[in-house]
């Protein structure tokens, strides 16, 4: 019988040194990243917009330059309050922001804040607009505010903008308050003048957000999201568009009775109403030959109604200083 001897010692065996953790990886996000995520959700762009349409509008009510400090309080309150529709819209709608193209770097989709901190952070902004512009402008100008941020949130966010084609026709509508708010944070009281303003703005939502939702059909698509381009062929969006774009340049010309402007106004309404009509009829005609998404260039008209709105606006601004 063999008996197999056993080494006693130790089975030699060979390391490898762990390895260690990226640094990077157990530092959290910057301060600087956190204010940006924030900063992001308050969507900038989309405030830069309805500023544009707010201060003019205060130097058509005040027939010359408007208190500075009015100026600047009705600014902060409607940056607040603007910040605040749209870090409650970014919440509710975080689900479909992940999953399309154009918002998927948004800060909710990337978990750079949290649903509940961005719910807090979207409240807080709201109460401050509301208080801010209630307190230092006039309690008209803030109760305008609250219902536009309301109807944004539930009107346009919860109720329209995945039921209904019209989402964007309606849900402008709260885009639409800045003028009011402009025009009352002066006078404390409303007039046609800011109405016609309004209603400037309300027939320009629907060519400026069909022109975008025309080049990212497909992302709205993905996501059940109604948007005109989506349910309608390339020729019967932009029949649609030339459609607002018609009245919505008939409106811009019918503030110059209505407000008693001089003629800088005008010509300028005019002049930028016919580039635009220019514009839309063009991207008829491309829709006419067959083309589709890109090919149609949907995004000249988008950039150009930018322009249109601020720069009528700056004229409707010039106009009684220039008189």
């Amino acid at each position: 019988m063999f008996v197999t001897a056993v080494d006693p010692r130790p089975a030699a065996t060979t390391s490898y040194p762990t390895p260690l953790p990226d640094p990077s990886s157990l530092v959290g996000p910057s301060v600087r990243d956190v204010v940006k995520a924030y900063v992001g959700l308050t969507k900038p762009r989309i405030i830069e917009l309805l500023l544009i349409t707010t201060v003019p509008v205060m130097f058509l009510a005040a027939g010359g330059v408007p208190g500075l400090a009015v100026v600047a309080w009705t600014l902060i309150g409607g940056v607040l309050a603007s910040g605040s529709a749209n870090t409650i819209n970014c919440v509710l709608d975080r689900d479909i922001d992940e999953q399309m193209r154009r918002t998927r770097r948004r800060p909710l989709p990337r978990h750079a804040v949290s649903p509940r901190s961005a719910t807090i952070f979207g409240v807080v902004l709201g109460v401050l607009a509301t208080l801010e512009l209630g307190f230092l402008v006039n309690w008209l100008s803030s109760g305008l505010a609250l219902a536009a941020n309301l109807f944004y949130v539930f009107g346009y966010t919860m109720i329209l903008k995945r039921r209904t084609v019209q989402n964007i026709v309606w849900g402008g509508i709260a885009g639409c308050f800045p003028t009011l708010i402009g025009w009352t944070a002066v006078t404390n009281d409303l007039a046609w003048t800011p109405i016609v303003l309004f209603g400037v703005v309300f027939f320009w939502t629907p060519p400026h957000t069909w022109s975008l939702a025309m080049r990212y059909r497909e992302d709205y698509a993905s996501v059940d999201v109604p948007m005109l381009p989506v349910v309608a062929t390339p020729v019967a969006t932009a029949r649609q568009i030339m459609a607002y774009s018609v009245v919505m340049v008939l409106t811009s010309i019918a503030l110059w009775p209505v407000a008693d402007t001089g003629f800088v106004y005008p010509v300028a309404a005019i002049v930028l109403g016919v580039v635009f009509l220019r514009e839309a009829r063009a991207l008829l005609l491309r829709a006419h030959t067959g083309a589709d998404g890109a090919a149609l260039r949907p995004m000249r008209l988008f950039h150009f109604s930018n322009i249109y709105l601020a720069l009528l606006f700056i004229a409707a601004a010039l106009d009684p200083l220039l008189r």
